[in-house]
Formats: structure tokens, sequence, C-alpha cells
């Protein structure tokens, strides 16, 4: 086994080789390679355990990662100069090393990042509700992890993790890990709060919306809450499974 890390600005998780895409992991992500053939990496990704297949192209050597992409997203330029050549394009949580910054630029080994994209890799950000309003607008992508496209599971987790917090890919793994249940007793909904169905999660923004990715509006979008409970539950997608508090 040996550590590298991701240097595609977006790549898709497989579950095996050519296969369909489970999740995707983001630029400057760690992971662990436990085999290599055919041009194929079996890993496991650092931040959640999660395992599959990347195409070994997408993996180089693990560096010490300074900073992470605080912006929706951010372009990576040849100059400490808007006007010159983009390089690539990064999303939010994407992580880089800092080799040195004034205010205007950052320089990485990879290119110039406008200084006020990043922020220091300690830096914590405290209201993933807040985050995931950022995504706003993002197109719908099932497995997406991305500013280019996410899902249900990805919004959530991009926001618990911009706020330092461990949290897993999928939905139902999440459903068991994150929080506590919220009491029946109608203690209503607070902003922070996640609601779950089969194969679905939402934020709750405030006590009459909820802010979720979903194949409805085929992007990150606000939602009235009861009738978003009403509509799912009539397209035969079930109840609401658990309401979970996690402050």
């Amino acid at each position: 086994m040996s550590n590298h890390q991701i240097i595609q600005p977006v790549v898709d998780l497989l579950g095996q080789p050519d296969g369909p895409r489970e999740r995707q992991l983001i630029w400057g992500e760690q992971v662990t390679v436990e085999d290599e053939n055919n041009g194929w990496a079996q890993i496991i990704a650092t931040k959640d355990g999660y395992a599959g297949y990347v195409p070994s192209a997408a993996l180089g050597p693990a560096v010490q990662v300074t900073h992470w992409v605080s912006a929706l997203a951010t372009h990576v330029y040849t100059q400490p100069d808007f006007k010159s050549a983009d390089l690539r394009s990064l999303s939010f949580g994407s992580q880089v090393q800092v080799l040195s910054q004034t205010d205007r630029f950052t320089e990485t080994p990879e290119g110039f990042i406008p200084s006020s994209h990043l922020s220091p890799l300690e830096t914590q950000l405290v209201d993933p509700v807040a985050v995931a309003e950022l995504f706003l607008g993002t197109p719908y992508l099932w497995g997406g992890n991305s500013r280019l496209g996410i899902d249900c599971s990805g919004l959530v987790q991009a926001s618990l993790l911009a706020c330092g917090l461990p949290c897993p890919g999928d939905s139902g793994p999440q459903e068991r890990a994150l929080g506590n249940y919220a009491s029946p007793n109608g203690s209503g909904y607070l902003r922070g709060d996640l609601l779950f169905w089969k194969g679905h999660v939402a934020w709750v923004r405030d006590s009459e919306t909820l802010i979720h990715a979903n194949a409805y509006r085929m992007a990150v979008a606000l939602e009235p809450l009861q009738p978003a409970i009403d509509r799912i539950l009539d397209q035969g997608d079930g109840p609401v499974t658990a309401h979970k508090r996690l402050f």
C-alpha cells in the first residue's frame, strides 16, 4: 500500500474498473493505493474510507498540502495575473500546497491561484448550511462531489467537511452516523437539521425551507419543506426515515 493524492480537478471513483461512478474525488484529496493493474488503481479515500477504482493517471505522489479552496471554484493560472492563461479549474474543497503568497496571488507547484480563494488547511467554517448555500444552482449529478455536479450526500459531506466534521460519502451511512434523532414531540425544524429518505438527504435551511441537491430540480435548490416531503412521498420515494439533529 502507498499514499497518493488526486492530481485531476475531478475524477470518478468507480466500483470496478470501467464500472459506474460511485462517488468522486477532487484535486489534492489523499488516498491509499492498495493495488494497481492495467492502468487502474484500487484506492481508499482518506477523508471517509470510501473504496473503489480510479485511473492510475489521476494519482500523483502525496505532498504536504497546506491550503484548501474555500471559494465555490477557482482557476489556476500560469502567472500571477488574471489575464494569463488558465490551466484548470478547481472546486470548493480542493487541497493545494502553497509555495509563496501575496495579497493577490498564491504560488503552488501547479500554478497561481487568487489568494482570496484559499484558506489555510486548519481553517474551519462554522455553518454547514451556509456552505450548502454556496452550491445553489450547481447541477445535480449522481455521485457528484464538485461544483461541476453534486448529489444530495455529496452536498452534505462537502458542507460538514468544510466545518471540520467527519462525514461518510453516501446518505445511508450518513443517516446512521450523523447526529441524534430530533424529539418526536414536535420540536420543529431547526437550521442544520438533516432529513433523510431512503436514498436521499436534505438540509433544513430554516423551519420552512430545505436545501438539497435533487433530481426533481436537477440542481442544488431551495424547496418549501412540507411540500417537498409531500412531493417525495407522492412520487413514490417514501416517507422521511429520519430527522437528525447535529447541533
